[in-house]
């Protein structure tokens, strides 16, 4: 099973992702796709065993994973500040992956029906739904 991570920024929300599902799950393999460096960096710090950053190994890693996990901007033109280009949001918006989105109420959007929750709540449902998935 391929589980890709992406984030921009900083890379934190990956980050977290990646070092809660490696605690549950050592052994898995995990693929973290930065929209720039330092977010690519922060989740290879955090134990992903592959990396890339840019927008082509968002759209390549977006069409032969099983999982996608980021932040619900992944699938937004524009956002994450531009990082994500309007071909990122189709290549992972058409992915035939499961994908988990974490709601971000930021950068102009919304999610109507989402709990204020913070990041540190949120990654603990992320990792069930993957545990559920396996």
């Amino acid at each position: 099973m391929k589980i890709t991570i992406i984030d921009g920024q900083g890379g934190r929300m990956g980050r977290a992702v990646i070092e809660q599902l490696k605690k549950r799950h050592p052994s898995l393999e995990l693929y973290a796709i930065g929209t720039n460096t330092i977010a690519t960096a922060a989740m290879l710090k955090a134990g992903a065993d592959h990396g890339a950053t840019g927008e082509n190994p968002c759209i390549v890693n977006a069409r032969d994973s099983d999982i996608i996990i980021g932040p619900i901007g992944i699938v937004l033109a524009d956002a994450l500040l531009g990082e994500i280009t309007p071909a990122i949001a189709q290549a992972i918006g058409s992915s035939k992956a499961y994908k988990i989105l974490i709601p971000v109420n930021r950068c102009n959007h919304y999610i109507v029906g989402c709990g204020e929750a913070g990041l540190s709540e949120y990654i603990p449902m992320v990792c069930d739904k993957v545990d559920s998935l396996l």
